[in-house]
């Protein structure tokens, strides 16, 4: 059962690299961005947070957790396609699926 977690944030592609002062390599200001809104507390009362702790990314939905690395290397030097790597690996090191659609983000525990 998928749930909708929270919609895509529109402003987080102006904050990729290109855009800013972001000399981070990996795009800092637009992970951070772009994690933001997943912090929230879904219908059920499962309370779903995500945060980059350098190039970590930690994800956990109640008693589930995860977490994933920005690998510039593996992934190229896009910040979008090394985010979604990561998120992608730090949900199935939880146990939950993460998918965008309709320019929202939803979960399955």
């Amino acid at each position: 059962m998928k749930t909708k977690l929270c919609d895509v944030n529109p402003a987080a592609p102006e904050k990729l690299p290109q855009f800013t002062a972001d000399k981070s390599g990996i795009g800092a200001h637009y992970v951070d961005a772009y994690i933001k809104p997943m912090n929230a507390k879904l219908e059920d009362g499962t309370v779903v947070k995500c945060k980059r702790r350098g190039l970590k990314i930690v994800l956990s939905a109640g008693a589930k957790k995860g977490e994933g690395l920005m690998r510039r290397l593996d992934n190229g030097p896009d910040p979008v396609a090394m985010l979604r790597a990561a998120l992608d690996e730090a949900a199935a090191a939880a146990g939950i699926e993460l998918s965008v659609e309709d320019g929202a983000l939803f979960i399955s525990p």
